[in-house]
């Protein structure tokens, strides 16, 4: 790029010797990418910059701009806010609900300090399902710090819930055997009541409901007592027995127990290419309340710091595949051959692979009846550093999943969790995304500090006692949540402030579900080491919904893994029953689709897992419908 005149620089120590760095300030919009040169001072050859460089070129901008782009931002935020503009708007109802859960970080061993608030940054999650079968959606939601309790929320359907997890016997989970990071709910005996896993640093816990409001600890019997530092699980008919199947993500490697460190080089081996984290496990359901360890014969480990893992069928062949969004690497497709095992696809299945991937989200963008992803990564306002990727599904065509993501979707800050979700019944898909990472002392940031581990080697980050205290300083911290509408063409706006959502905490999962079944999904957010939020969607009567309840016979009972495609119009809009895509939480398996202006439906296909087509010819509109799948 060509500079009429000289912009600001500053001088960089490296290995490579001294380095000036020019960061030109964005003259038309503030999420354009910050141009730079990079030139050393004593020759005028040009010096090549590995991509390590490059992160550490744009980890090192926001720590001089950050602050006066915000503060643009948040007067072009100011100057757009009206409440619902957009036919929706979302009310904190927390207090009014009757909940008031705040999660607690985890509290680790005093030789990891130096970075405790970077380490400790996780574990904030909620999840949902209608453990009593009363046909209101419940709450889980998990704390992360030992003697502190996990709360289950009974949806009591006058718009309160009340906190039953101790009498549940899914209160007290935070211990010696470590703490929990998420859950996911599946009925793996097809009993008819869904059970619960609760992915953990330390002992993994799974929960079968006895039917009554209670639940028994099964994880001994099952075979999934082991240690792991989980940060992701996923429900899935691997093999399509009819058995719901569980694949767990590993993070931190399972050689350590937190708490009782016996090394401090336990982080990452690069921020790009890492694949020293804690193994992925699948294990395939026998039976009689039996798993079996089947991640080698499968050929679906992965070491590579695995934050969020979703299953669905990407390539159209009928057999759910793994998509994994791993942190400090690439994202990882794994295609399920027949049931039989993984292969992770050859060439460029996944353009632009992100290096930082939090969340797996799918939704159909374009209502063309496939399932794109969006996978939330880092960015920061006044650059796009690896920035949040939108996928679009195009294997059908190409063989590829290309990134599609630009201007404020890709801009979505340190963001975590994210989910799809028809928000305002208009028959496009929006996406709401959590954000922030840890805020502290405004007026403290540690990017510049990061930056100068990011230069070393890996001998050099991955151990703890080499990297800057990180103290009271903040890093990402203060961001809020983004909230994504479609414009019907796979264009996103963002327009949280506008319909209400102004919060700042750090935010982890996010889930959406239909809570006082009204027809609008409303929205709960799990904050790190803060409040649990509840927002009630309020949204304009003139738009349609129809949703589904799906009851499975010949597959499994939960109906994991089918799609539902409804045909109107001449286009079609899928969705897929998933249990547990995206990070740290899951949203209700209830299928909702909004119909904007509609006033009949065609008809509603249902692909059961097992691969059974049934078909719905006009469905009333503005109704739940449940769902029985055919016997024969």
């Amino acid at each position: 790029m060509h500079l009429d005149r000289p912009v600001p620089g500053f001088y960089l120590e490296t290995a490579l010797g001294p380095i000036v760095i020019h960061v030109a300030f964005p003259s038309v919009h503030p999420l354009e990418i910050l141009p730079f040169q990079a030139m050393s001072p004593a020759s005028s050859s040009t010096i090549r910059t590995s991509s390590t460089a490059l992160f550490i070129l744009l980890i090192i901008s926001p720590f001089f701009f950050d602050r006066w782009l915000s503060r643009e931002a948040d007067v072009r935020e100011a100057d757009s806010a009206d409440p619902g503009r957009y036919g929706f708007l979302l009310t904190d109802a927390t207090a009014a609900a009757g909940i008031d859960f705040v999660h607690a970080k985890p509290q680790l061993d005093p030789k990891l300090d130096p970075i405790m608030p970077h380490i400790s940054a996780l574990g904030a999650s909620v999840s949902v399902a209608d453990f009593d079968n009363d046909g209101w959606q419940d709450l889980y939601v998990t704390s992360s710090r030992k003697g502190t309790p996990n709360a289950l929320y009974r949806n009591l359907g006058d718009g309160s819930f009340v906190e039953v997890a101790r009498e549940a016997g899914l209160a007290d989970l935070n211990g010696d055997g470590g703490v929990s990071m998420g859950s996911v709910w599946g009925d793996y005996d097809n009993d008819g009541f869904e059970d619960v896993f609760i992915y953990m640093w330390g002992r993994q816990r799974l929960y079968r409901n006895r039917g009554d409001g209670t639940f028994e600890d099964a994880t001994g019997q099952a075979g999934l007592d082991r240690w792991m530092n989980a940060n992701s699980a996923v429900w899935t008919d691997v093999d399509r027995d009819g058995l719901i199947d569980l694949y767990v993500g590993g993070y931190f490697s399972e050689v350590h127990d937190l708490w009782q460190v016996t090394t401090t080089r336990i982080m990452q081996e690069s921020f790009e290419y890492a694949n020293n984290g804690g193994h992925n496990y699948l294990f395939l359901n026998r039976g009689n309340g039996r798993f079996e360890d089947v991640t080698e014969a499968y050929g679906a480990d992965c070491t590579r710091w695995t934050m969020s893992v979703g299953a669905a069928d990407l390539n159209g062949d009928g057999w759910p595949d793994l998509y994994l969004a791993n942190d400090y690497g690439p994202e990882v497709l794994l295609l399920n051959i027949e049931g039989k095992r993984f292969e992770q696809p050859a060439g460029t299945t996944l353009e632009e692979t992100s290096k930082s991937g939090m969340n797996v989200a799918f939704g159909d963008l374009y209502n063309d009846g496939r399932a794109d992803v969006y996978v939330t990564n880092i960015s920061k306002r006044g650059y796009l550093f690896q920035g949040n990727n939108l996928r679009r599904n195009l294997i059908a065509e190409n063989g590829r999943m290309i990134n599609i993501a630009e201007g404020e979707i890709a801009d979505a800050g340190w963001a975590w969790g994210a989910q799809f979700g028809d928000l305002n019944n208009d028959g496009s898909v929006d996406l709401f995304v959590t954000n922030g990472f840890v805020s502290a002392d405004p007026e403290e940031d540690y990017w510049y500090e990061m930056s100068r581990v990011a230069m070393g080697n890996n001998n050099i980050f991955q151990d703890v006692r080499n990297w800057a205290p990180m103290g009271d300083q903040s890093l990402s911290g203060f961001e809020r949540s983004r909230l994504y509408l479609n414009d019907g063409t796979g264009r996103f706006y963002d327009v949280a402030a506008s319909v209400g959502v102004n919060d700042r905490y750090d935010g982890r999962g996010v889930a959406l579900a239909d809570l006082f079944n009204r027809g609008v999904l409303d929205v709960v957010v799990a904050n790190q080491d803060g409040p649990l939020i509840l927002y009630r969607n309020e949204v304009a009567d003139e738009n349609a919904w129809i949703a589904f309840e799906l009851k499975g016979t010949r597959g499994n009972a939960s109906a994991i893994g089918a799609e539902v495609r409804v045909f109107r119009d001449g286009r079609q809009q899928l969705q897929v029953v998933t249990a547990g895509a995206s990070f740290a939480a899951q949203s209700q398996r209830r299928r909702h689709f909004g119909l904007g202006a509609a006033t009949e439906i065609e008809r509603v296909e249902i692909r059961w897992p097992g691969g059974t087509v049934q078909t719905l010819e006009r469905p009333d509109i503005n109704r739940l419908h449940t769902v029985t799948e055919p016997e024969g």
